[in-house]
């Protein structure tokens, strides 16, 4: 487990790779990591944060609870990627949950080492505010998309979102993260019946190919074109 905090402190891709030997040596000494299965929750809304969780393995949704009990995912994780860190920074309680779609190494910097970090040093600081800058941006998109989009426009979307966000298995068209009916139509502001009937229109259309679980998109601009008209 302490490699990997390790990981993701000394990864290229982190935020963190603007810190020098002993500013990174000094997360690591403050930070620990926990194993998550499948189903897991990470934190639920409400909760306070008590510092910056980081997804060092596995896939995570964020989602809202909404009228009723049903769920909107607003967000999808993956590694190296952080999870939680505007209620962290806003000092606020989480407004949404996370939830282990399939078993994950999650870890966790304690907060004042890192505050201490942002404090002393800038470049750390820009790295974040990118991060936070670029995850509002990706919040209005999706904005648009879940209330202008028609159903067919939106679980398009959604599909392609999948794909850019996990990419494809190794035959180049299957994505690679497998999602029940109901969280895809959870992703795609849809019922789950509606979102059955137009993933069967899809493949009808030799757009994408069903396998339980599996999506293979067999005509990626033929989807694009979908989404686009939305």
């Amino acid at each position: 487990m302490i490699s990997e905090s390790h990981n993701i402190i000394d990864s290229q891709m982190s935020v963190f790779s603007v810190l020098n030997t002993e500013e990174k040596e000094q997360l690591k000494r403050n930070s620990s990591c926990t194993h998550y299965k499948k189903g897991d929750i990470i934190y639920k809304e409400g909760d306070k944060p008590t510092g910056l969780i980081c997804l060092s393995k596995g896939k995570v949704k964020i989602y809202k609870e909404g009228v009723g009990g049903r769920e909107q995912i607003v967000r999808m994780a993956k590694p190296v990627g952080f999870i939680g860190y505007r209620a962290l920074f806003a000092e606020q309680n989480y407004i949404a949950s996370a939830e282990a779609i399939e078993d994950c190494v999650i870890c966790t910097i304690e907060k004042e080492t890192l505050y201490q970090l942002l404090r002393k040093n800038s470049e750390l600081s820009f790295n974040i505010i990118r991060s936070l800058a670029s995850e509002l941006g990706f919040s209005n998109n999706r904005t648009v998309t879940l209330t202008q989009k028609h159903i067919r426009g939106r679980l398009a979307e959604s599909l392609i979102f999948l794909k850019d966000t996990y990419g494809f298995e190794e035959d180049g068209s299957t994505i690679r993260v497998y999602l029940s009916r109901e969280d895809i139509a959870n992703l795609s502001n849809m019922t789950t019946s509606n979102a059955i009937r137009t993933l069967s229109t899809f493949a009808s259309e030799h757009i994408i190919n069903l396998d339980g679980r599996k999506i293979k998109i067999i005509d990626l601009k033929s989807l694009e074109r979908v989404s686009e008209i939305g």
